[in-house]
């Protein structure tokens, strides 16, 4: 099945945010290069990788929107991922430059969600689509409600908490 287009646009001025143009929706941007280490025999990426790269999108989105996992659980939170899915269209290989696309969705009271799109830097073609679904949890790893300044985020989204 062929996916939608996605059409960035930058968003407001500022390269870590784009809007596309298919949905109007607005996500997060972070660029990152294929290392040689995320290859395999076939020189493409690994499929596992495309997860790590999952998670330099979120880490990146939390740190630009002024809420860093460190900070996260300073305060007493956890988000331990409980379901995941990818699709892949197109592979990347070594030296190719991405744009990995985050934005958040999904928010429940003890759980949320963040969507990927990972788009070929230069070449604009579409690698791969995925989620990833989280619960919270305390220090001690029992279910919590999601603490108020990730509520915030979810509310305000693409704007600094």
């Amino acid at each position: 099945m062929k996916p939608k287009p996605f059409l960035p646009d930058v968003y407001r001025a500022d390269e870590r945010f784009v809007r596309d143009r298919t949905t109007g929706l607005v996500w997060h941007r972070t660029p990152y290069r294929v290392l040689y280490a995320d290859t395999d025999r076939s020189q493409v990426v690994y499929h596992s990788n495309y997860l790590r790269y999952f998670e330099v999108g979120r880490a990146s989105l939390m740190r630009d929107v002024t809420y860093p996992y460190k900070a996260i659980e300073e305060s007493g939170y956890v988000y331990p991922i409980y379901d995941l899915g990818l699709s892949f269209y197109r592979p990347l290989t070594y030296d190719d430059v991405m744009h990995i696309h985050t934005r958040p969705v999904n928010l429940e009271r003890v759980r949320l969600q963040f969507d990927y799109v990972i788009t070929h830097a230069e070449k604009g073609d579409l690698i791969c689509t995925g989620f990833t679904k989280h619960c919270a949890a305390n220090a001690a790893g029992r279910p919590v409600a999601v603490d108020p300044k990730t509520v915030r985020l979810w509310q305000t989204f693409p704007d600094p908490v």
